[in-house]
């Protein structure tokens, strides 16, 4: 089959690679389109702690079944479907407890498995998610992003009225606005790029620079209590060790950024008792999908329609871009016409 393949950081290409075929529990996909995330992005610059390679990348995955797997039921060939890309064992502590996502042997479509920038991929029947009707490839193709989005929220306990300050507004960022909008919630983004800021105000985000005001103008708009919940989405160490002096005492902290292994950050100790801080990390989703694509399919979420369509097979060319230029794009999806 013909798929993007990264085979050293910096250096993707088109080629040929194996096509998959379906085990007794799998689902064959013919991708329709898969999203450029971050994680992404780290695979193709060397920085993803988790990737190995050659690799073909991809977890935001929509597409069409093209054959299921002799054990496999209730998924029809002809489906178009969404593909959760986390795959835990189902034997330790984290999957017992119901957290595959922290899986002790996880796997990881896009990262150590073969990924969606690919005509095929494969994936357990237990990791298919039908999509609602009306909606297209392109748009089911957020429902992984926002599923992080309703992951990151649920771990923040995000309530209806309360003041949530978003540090970073990437494209995981802006998922988290939407998310919490819809949970009636008060996003606030913070962000060092002014054209980033100003697209996030296009969802409806209060924005603030994130500058050495920060903290002083989260804590007037806040009536000098800092927010209730911050959500860290950078992958910045400093942004991470920041968030502990922007939260309301009793508030919540969730970190979803990822750093390279071995990246320590340091914390005013005394704050995270004299706060009584919840401090929590957030990792991909789970049972998250469902409630992802129900949102897509309300009518709720606006952010597919300002990221910008590109050719599978011109993904050599977007990665490159960029990796130069981060702006170039609010968000790019891959798509297979």
């Amino acid at each position: 089959m013909k798929a993007t393949i990264i085979d050293v950081p910096g250096k993707m290409r088109v080629g040929d690679w194996k096509a998959p075929e379906p085990g007794p529990d799998e689902v064959l996909v013919r991708v329709r389109a898969a999203g450029i995330c971050a994680g992404d992005m780290y695979i193709y610059q060397g920085k993803n702690p988790y990737a190995d390679y050659p690799r073909i990348a991809g977890h935001e995955i929509s597409g069409i079944v093209e054959q299921v797997g002799r054990n496999v039921s209730g998924i029809a060939s002809g489906s178009l479907v969404v593909v959760e890309p986390f795959v835990g064992c189902g034997k330790c502590y984290a999957c017992r407890v119901g957290k595959p996502n922290c899986c002790a042997s996880l796997r990881i479509l896009g990262v150590n498995l073969p990924g969606g920038y690919a005509e095929f991929l494969t994936a357990p029947a237990r990791n298919i998610h039908l999509v609602p009707n009306g909606l297209s490839p392109f748009w089911a193709s957020f429902a992984e992003p926002l599923a992080i989005g309703v992951q990151a929220c649920r771990r923040g306990q995000v309530q209806s009225g309360e003041y949530v300050l978003i540090v970073g507004c990437g494209p995981i960022g802006l998922a988290l606005i939407e998310v919490a909008k819809a949970r009636g919630a008060r996003p606030v983004v913070t962000d060092i790029s002014d054209a980033r800021l100003e697209f996030a105000r296009t969802l409806g985000a209060e924005t603030l620079k994130a500058d050495e005001n920060l903290l002083k103008n989260v804590l007037e708009q806040t009536n000098g209590e800092g927010a209730p919940v911050v959500v860290e989405a950078t992958g910045n160490p400093k942004a991470m060790e920041q968030t502990v002096e922007l939260v309301a005492s009793g508030g919540r902290i969730v970190i979803l950024g990822i750093v390279k292994r071995g990246t320590s950050i340091s914390i005013p100790a005394l704050d995270i008792t004299r706060k009584e801080v919840t401090l929590l990390g957030s990792r991909a989703s789970v049972n998250c999908f469902p409630e992802s694509l129900e949102l897509l399919a309300s009518g709720k979420i606006q952010y597919p329609r300002v990221a910008t369509q590109v050719s599978m097979w011109d993904a050599p060319a977007a990665f490159e871009r960029l990796a130069n230029d981060p702006g170039a794009m609010h968000k790019g999806v891959l798509v297979i016409d």
